[in-house]
């Protein structure tokens, strides 16, 4: 009768541990899921945003590379001048690359490890 006992206990025990895990299982599936899926938005919504601004920021370049122009009364001038400004831009943002990346690092990491 123990033996029988013991039996049951040994057959509930493994029962509750494949219940478990397939639980687990699922639990990790929907958290994966659900991380992803935030970030898989966040990535389109940052990318259609970005080629908005992008292109509001070609319209106004054209806008003062003519204005430039005229103001010089060389065609090239403006497109010359901005060109060099946006060159110092992009070298400025290598330069200072590291400091850049620290508050992108730590607003991702936030997002992606105080998600519960």
């Amino acid at each position: 009768m123990a033996f029988e006992a013991l039996k049951k206990d040994h057959v509930d025990i493994e029962i509750d541990m494949r219940s478990y895990i397939e639980t687990s299982e699922e639990f990790y599936k929907l958290k994966i899921f659900k991380i992803l899926m935030g970030s898989v938005t966040m990535i389109s919504q940052s990318l259609v945003l970005g080629a908005i601004v992008f292109l509001a920021l070609l319209m106004v370049s054209f806008g003062i590379a003519f204005a430039i122009n005229e103001a010089m009364g060389n065609f090239y001038a403006g497109f010359l001048i901005l060109g060099a400004f946006y060159m110092l831009v992009a070298l400025a943002c290598y330069i200072f690359r590291t400091i850049l990346n620290r508050p992108i690092l730590r607003k991702f990491s936030k997002y992606y490890f105080d998600r519960t």
